[in-house]
């Protein structure tokens, strides 16, 4: 089977970001490249994720440029997508927002109390899809995506 990979912009990175349930951060811990898998949501454009207060991972990505990942693979048809946005991490310190994120997501995956909220805001956005020939990323009219993997 012929493969296609298209490079997408910003809105469909983001557009297919939206509907991954796990990506990566990526980051510098003791001076050493370190990546966690992370459950997130998106929210006016920053990724969210929760973590303790009190954690490794709040300490060492906090005001620092992080990079972070999600993708999609399906072995049977060869298609998937793959994103990554750089940019720099911090947290939500507006309580408004903070208790509408605490309600709407995410919720941690691990046990114990985990009321952090830390943002990543993308200045660097950009993916690619890979597709079987005369499929693609986009369907008529640019909407996007034209099914979801």
């Amino acid at each position: 089977m012929e493969t296609v990979l298209a490079r997408l912009s910003r809105e469909q990175c983001l557009r297919l970001m939206a509907i991954a349930p796990v990506g990566r951060i990526i980051y510098t811990r003791q001076a050493m490249p370190a990546v966690e898998l992370v459950n997130f949501a998106l929210d006016a454009g920053d990724i969210v994720i929760r973590t303790a207060s009190t954690g490794k991972l709040a300490a060492a990505i906090y005001g620092a440029v992080v990079a972070f990942e999600a993708d999609h693979y399906d072995p049977s048809t060869h298609e998937g997508w793959s994103v990554t946005a750089v940019g720099q991490a911090g947290e939500v310190t507006d309580p408004a927002r903070a208790e509408r994120l605490r309600i709407a997501g995410p919720h941690p995956w691990v046990p114990g109390d985990q009321p952090y909220l830390m943002t990543i805001t993308p200045g660097i956005v950009n993916g690619r899809y890979l597709s079987a020939a005369g499929s693609g990323p986009a369907g008529p009219g640019g909407e996007f995506p034209l099914r979801v993997l």
